[in-house]
């Protein structure tokens, strides 16, 4: 089946939550380049699939990008990441310098998390940047990664105090209460939800623990999170990948869940360490959190995760966390575990590797993603090509890895295609 080019400019999906609720419109950010790690737009659009015209619903100013959208599952309420404005030689778009920007459906714009880099810091504002936010299956909570503008200095200086390092981690935004910092830097602001770290990471992990030393590509699980073995219902989780150390230095990347609590209330209860941290020490999880180790594959032939970069998906059910690795023949396929536990089960067997982040279908029975050169759609049992195979060797029209997304209603998915030295959207529909 031939795809549909929806989309000539330039432009770049995120890889979930890209499709509004009723599965008529898709939001994307414009760039300049193929690759997603640049960082160079300043519009947000949204395509009518009906219609096919595009409206810029938010334009970023004063030399500030802004990109990586997502839509709440729930109504057309998006979040995006967005740089400094008035960046400059000390302030400028890195991990640790960028927050969240939620625009309502009302076009009001506020901004997710507060920042505050100078003591005395606060509880519930983060001190660096947050990263491809993604909103909880009810809408309501808002996931993120996050790198520390002030353990980041601390790394770079000569003869500096002991301190953490400056890891990525989890966090998650909760609709508890504004956040209002204090106004001692000109890089302090507040937000609107209260931010904290969920996930743990030590500075040197033992090796051969379940000590991680750096904490990304989370998934919520599940739209209403998962069922534990005695029968109860976890609301809310995350799972993620986590880098353990084994055999003194070698790094393996394992499969992590963190179970979070059920009611705001309870994020900004202190647990072992300060939530906003100190000037030495990385912010807290709040009491309660934990942090558990779901796959050990270090004995296997291929250990860990592998393939390319892609974020760990949970079916709607929340009963299978999916993710990428190799099999006994070095071929790279999707697995499942649950987030209880066990074992891996192998989900994909085929013969090429799987290229690209994924996503599963509404009903849990499909997952969307990019092999041989093709958008597939793979069950446990099969794997069917939606789109025609391409020459490797012609990148012109080639499904790139960034986005495989399949709609709410999984009529349809949407992807890139890479043509005339960019990124265009393209869709194709699932007969």
């Amino acid at each position: 089946m031939k795809p549909k080019i929806i989309q000539n400019v330039a432009s770049q999906l995120t890889n979930i939550n890209c499709w509004s609720p009723d599965s008529q419109f898709l939001f994307y950010d414009i760039r300049s380049g193929k690759e997603a790690s640049v960082f160079d737009g300043n519009r947000i659009e949204k395509l009518c699939l009906e219609s096919g015209k595009t409206e810029t619903l938010y334009e970023s100013k004063n030399e500030a990008c802004c990109g990586v959208v997502t839509c709440s599952p729930v109504e057309n309420k998006i979040i995006f990441i967005h740089s400094p404005e008035y960046p400059d030689a000390y302030w400028s778009y890195s991990f640790q310098h960028r927050y969240g920007m939620i625009l309502a459906p009302n076009g009001q714009t506020e901004i997710l998390d507060a920042c505050n880099i100078v003591p005395p810091l606060m509880s519930g504002a983060l001190r660096g940047g947050s990263h491809v936010h993604v909103f909880s299956g009810d809408g309501q909570w808002v996931s993120f990664t996050y790198n520390d503008h002030l353990l980041h200095l601390l790394d770079k200086k000569e003869n500096a105090p002991p301190h953490d390092f400056d890891q990525r981690n989890i966090g998650v935004a909760v609709p508890l209460c504004p956040v209002h910092v204090n106004r001692n830097h000109s890089r302090n602001h507040d937000g609107s939800y209260f931010s904290v770290l969920v996930s743990q990471t030590v500075n040197h992990p033992q090796p051969d623990s379940n000590e991680i030393q750096k904490a990304y590509e989370e998934g919520w699980v599940g739209v209403n999170g998962y069922t534990k073995p005695d029968g109860s219902q976890q609301k809310k989780a995350i799972a993620f990948l986590g880098d353990v150390i084994v055999n003194k230095n070698q790094v393996v990347t394992e499969i992590f869940l963190i179970d979070l609590p059920d009611r705001v209330e309870d994020f900004s209860v202190t647990g072992d360490s300060p939530l906003e941290g100190t000037p030495t020490r990385r912010p807290a999880p709040p009491r309660g959190i934990t942090q558990r180790r779901l796959t050990y594959t270090t004995n296997q032939r291929f250990p860990g995760v592998q393939g390319v970069r892609h974020w760990v998906r949970s079916s709607p059910d929340g009963s299978k966390i999916a993710f990428l690795m190799r099999d006994e023949a070095g071929i790279v396929q999707i697995w499942t575990i649950s987030p209880n536990g066990g074992s891996p089960r192998q989900w994909t067997h085929g013969v090429h590797d799987i290229r690209s982040a994924f996503t599963w279908s509404p009903d849990g029975k499909n997952i969307a993603h990019v092999m041989d050169n093709s958008v597939c759609i793979s069950t446990e049992t099969e794997t069917v090509r939606l789109t025609p195979k391409i020459n490797e060797t012609n990148e012109t029209d080639l499904p790139l890895p960034h986005a495989v997304v399949f709609s709410p209603d999984g009529s349809k998915i949407a992807f890139l295609q890479h043509q005339h030295q960019t990124n265009h959207i393209a869709i194709v529909e699932i007969k």
